[in-house]
């Protein structure tokens, strides 16, 4: 997969969904890890983060939007169900990009909206918790960009490939 990605979260304060988050942005080979405005208890999210991913990719805490600071060149996309989003199935990730989530018991800041290049909804009827959020953008994410063909027409998975056919005992050869 080429590019880069970096997940993060908005005003998060339970310190389970952080953990969850990151260890799930770990799991997806996220290069880094951020927060925005986040509780002081989150640094507690250790606990729920099975992977230890503290020790596997950089972890960002900025106090406010205005000091969010990317690489050169990642855009940031926000995550937020509102009613002028893309919607996850027709977005086209860019190759450097840094998604963020709301916070649990909100949304997005106006702020941090502003900041965004893009904002996608997961097309659902009403608002997910940050961490199934996050798995579900970093997933889409690594189906569109992960070189995977286009899915079968068929249900089911692509067809086996054609190999040669064990021969049966008195069978000439071809």
């Amino acid at each position: 997969m080429r590019g880069y990605f970096g997940i993060g979260a908005e005003g998060i304060s339970k310190p389970m969904n952080l953990g969850a988050l990151m260890r799930t942005a770990h799991a997806f080979g996220a290069s880094f890890f951020f927060t925005v405005d986040a509780h002081p208890k989150v640094r507690e999210a250790y606990r729920s983060d099975t992977s230890r991913s503290f020790e596997h990719l950089p972890y960002y805490h900025f106090a406010s939007v205005e000091n969010l600071l990317l690489p050169k060149g990642c855009l940031l996309v926000g995550v937020e169900l509102t009613d002028d989003a893309v919607a996850l199935p027709v977005f086209r990730h860019p190759p450097a990009a840094a998604y963020v989530l709301g916070r649990e018991l909100g949304s997005l800041s106006k702020e941090m909206q502003a900041h965004c290049a893009y904002i996608v909804k997961i097309p659902t009827k009403f608002c997910l918790n940050v961490g199934l959020a996050g798995a579900l953008v970093m997933y889409d994410r690594a189906i569109a960009m992960g070189g995977y063909p286009a899915r079968p027409l068929m249900p089911g998975g692509p067809p086996p490939p054609l190999t040669d056919k064990p021969r049966r005992r008195g069978e000439a050869s071809s």
